[in-house]
C-alpha cells in the first residue's frame, strides 16, 4: 500500500491507499490507534478492488490537527464524509472496529437526510448522499450506552481531562509492556497485537503538537455520551448491506449489542468470531479477512 496525504478542513490526514479501480472498501480504526490496523486484513481480501485506511486524529496520527478543528466524534465523522467527497469515493463498504464502528454509525445513520420542517426531505442533500456508503461492515465497536466503553474507555476519558504533560506522564507508564497488558490500557482489547499497541503510543509521547490534539479529542469525543443513542435510533433508516461481525469473547464491546445492532439494521447479518477480543483485526485477520470477503460478494451480487 500506498501512504498519501490530503488537505481536510480540519487539517492533514495521511491514508493508506492500494490503489486500483476495483470496488471501494474505506476501513476506519479506534481511539490510539492508526491505519496499521488494518493491514493483516487488506492482504487477504480479494485482490482487484481498492482499499483505503485513514489515520484519522484519534491520538495516533503523525500531523496535528488546525487549532480550530472540531474533534467530537461527530466532527470527526464529518471528516471522514469530506475525505470520502474529496476523493470522489461512491458507493464504498465502509467498515469500522472500535471507535472506527462508532464512527460508522454516524455515518450511516446520517445516510437518509432529515425532512425539513414541511416534512420533505432536502432533495439536494439526499442526491449528495445517496451513493456514498453502499455497504456497511460494524466490527466489535462502540454502540448504544457504551460509551465511554469498557475500562479502557473510561480510563482515556478520565486521563483526557489532564493538561498535556500530565497526560504524558500517564501515557508514559505504556511504554512497559505488563503495564500496556492492563485491563485498563490494551490488555482486554487484542490478545496477540501488543506491537502494534507500543508503536500507536509513540506520536503522544513523542510529539506536542499530537498530545495536545489528542488531549483535546477525548475531552471532546466523550462530552456528549449519548451521542450513540441518537444515532441507534436512525439506524433502521439505513436499507443497504450491513455485516456486524463480534468478537464472541469481547469483554469492552458487550456481544450483546453487536445482537442488538443487527436487529436494527433491515438487511443486516450477524457473525461472532472466537479466539479474540476487541481488535480482530489484529487478533484473527484471517477470519475477519474472510468474513468480510464473503459478505462484499454477496452483497454486491444482489445488489
Amino acid at each position: 500500500m500506498n501512504i498519501h496525504e490530503i488537505e481536510l478542513s480540519a487539517g492533514t490526514i495521511e491514508y493508506a491507499d492500494t490503489g486500483g479501480d476495483g470496488p471501494v472498501t474505506v476501513m476506519l480504526h479506534g481511539l490510539l490507534m492508526d491505519a496499521t490496523l488494518w493491514d493483516q486484513v487488506i492482504s487477504g481480501l480479494p485482490a482487484g478492488h481498492r482499499y483505503l485506511a485513514p489515520t484519522l486524529p484519534l491520538g495516533a496520527h503523525r500531523r496535528a490537527m488546525n487549532p480550530d478543528a472540531d474533534l467530537s466524534l461527530p466532527g470527526i465523522a464529518r471528516l471522514v464524509t469530506e475525505f470520502l467527497d474529496r476523493l470522489g469515493l461512491q458507493d464504498v463498504t465502509l467498515v469500522g472496529n472500535d471507535t472506527g464502528g462508532a464512527l460508522a454509525q454516524l455515518l450511516i445513520a446520517n445516510e437518509t437526510p432529515r425532512a425539513d420542517r414541511a416534512g420533505r426531505a432536502d432533495r439536494a442533500d439526499r442526491a449528495d448522499r445517496a451513493d456514498r456508503v453502499g455497504r456497511a461492515v460494524l466490527v466489535s465497536c462502540e454502540a448504544f450506552d457504551n460509551f465511554p466503553p469498557g475500562l479502557t474507555g473510561k480510563t482515556l476519558a478520565l486521563a483526557g481531562r489532564l493538561p498535556p504533560w500530565l497526560f504524558r506522564l500517564v501515557m508514559s507508564q505504556m511504554r512497559v509492556r505488563p503495564l500496556r497488558r492492563l485491563p485498563i490500557a490494551f490488555g482486554w482489547l487484542t490478545k496477540r497485537g501488543d506491537a502494534a499497541t507500543a508503536r500507536w503510543i509513540q506520536p503522544v509521547l513523542t510529539t506536542p503538537a499530537i498530545r495536545r490534539d489528542t488531549v483535546r479529542m477525548l475531552r471532546a469525543v466523550f462530552a456528549d455520551r449519548r451521542v450513540l443513542l441518537g444515532a441507534a435510533e436512525r439506524l433502521p433508516a439505513f436499507r443497504r448491506p450491513a455485516l456486524i461481525i463480534w468478537a464472541a469473547g469481547d469483554r469492552v464491546m458487550p456481544p450483546e449489542h453487536g445482537r442488538r445492532l443487527a436487529g436494527l439494521l433491515p438487511q443486516a447479518e450477524h457473525a461472532e468470531i472466537d479466539d479474540s477480543y476487541t481488535l480482530i483485526p489484529l487478533d484473527q485477520p484471517a477470519a475477519l479477512a474472510g468474513a468480510i470477503t464473503e459478505f462484499i460478494r454477496a452483497a454486491r451480487a444482489v445488489f
